[in-house]
């Protein structure tokens, strides 16, 4: 039997215990409510806002909700945003999968491996404004691929949809992220027995039903770490569809920007909520096909 003094004892280390815990983990729980959660909750206050044309003021309103939600454009800008998105999420899972398996398990040595992976990371060594630009005058009327086209015979006049399109946006979509899906899924394969290849190999197993069977199941982890930042990166930008598109397409994080440009802080605030729940959600639901507190 415990007696009681030994009792309080007890508990008093357990919550010595808990104490010391909380108070390690104070800087960084101070640095996440100072710099996270602080400005999240001054956007949600702010969405709640009147506005005029000229001012705004404290209010608790849900105006700038109900005209968001109410407005086709809203919808339509949307649906815009979606089809960029799965879009650059498509080309960026095959090329991003198919750059990681080729270095996790055809690349033998891990100098050279880490000597590829390095030149994947050579685009990055820049800007991303540097590198989105440095499409205009290759992708440009009188650029590299239209005269090169015009010179083998295969075209007649310039194609008029390589540059400021939908085409241009994704084309710089793809080469500004798929290096987010190679990471991880790299370092997902990386960790890969492959004792458990040459054992399917063993039992006669074909290298699609490896592939399928084996190598996809246990990279699943990888991929949705990579499709999560994907997809957030796409949701949220707006600097991509401006400069690519020349003005003719339009995304959520564009309508944004010039809501912000408009001092339509309000307004703003209600967009900036409606696509951080969008794209909680979207998260979300890719998180319940697996889970990546394994990975991480």
């Amino acid at each position: 039997m415990v007696s009681i003094s030994e009792h309080i004892l007890l508990k008093s280390d357990g919550w010595r215990a808990t104490f010391t815990s909380w108070l390690q983990l104070s800087p960084i729980i101070s640095i996440l409510g100072f710099f996270l959660v602080l400005p999240i909750v001054a956007i949600v206050a702010v969405s709640f806002w009147a506005s005029t044309e000229y001012s705004y003021h404290p209010a608790f309103i849900f105006e700038n909700y109900g005209y968001l939600l109410s407005s086709k454009v809203t919808y339509s800008v949307y649906l815009k945003t979606f089809m960029f998105t799965g879009i650059t999420w498509f080309f960026t899972l095959i090329i991003g999968f198919t750059v990681a398996y080729f270095l996790a398990f055809h690349v033998r040595t891990l100098p050279m491996q880490i000597a590829l992976f390095l030149v994947c990371t050579i685009p990055f060594w820049t800007s991303n404004i540097i590198r989105m630009i440095s499409w205009i005058p290759f992708l440009g009327r009188n650029g590299i691929a239209n005269d090169t086209l015009i010179s083998l015979g295969w075209i007649d006049q310039p194609l008029e949809w390589l540059l400021f399109s939908d085409f241009a946006v994704i084309l710089a979509f793809v080469h500004l992220f798929t290096l987010f899906m190679i990471v991880p899924i790299f370092n997902t394969m990386m960790r890969i027995d492959h004792s458990l290849i040459e054992a399917a190999r063993d039992a006669g197993a074909s290298g699609l039903q490896i592939l399928t069977n084996v190598i996809i199941p246990l990279s699943k982890p990888g991929i949705m770490i990579g499709s999560i930042f994907v997809v957030t990166l796409v949701m949220g930008d707006f600097i991509t569809v401006r400069f690519m598109s020349g003005g003719q397409s339009a995304s959520v994080g564009r309508i944004i920007s010039n809501e912000i440009g408009l001092l339509q802080y309000p307004a703003a605030s209600a967009s900036a909520v409606v696509l951080l729940l969008t794209v909680l959600i979207m998260i979300s639901v890719m998180m319940r096909f697996v889970d990546i507190r394994k990975e991480l």
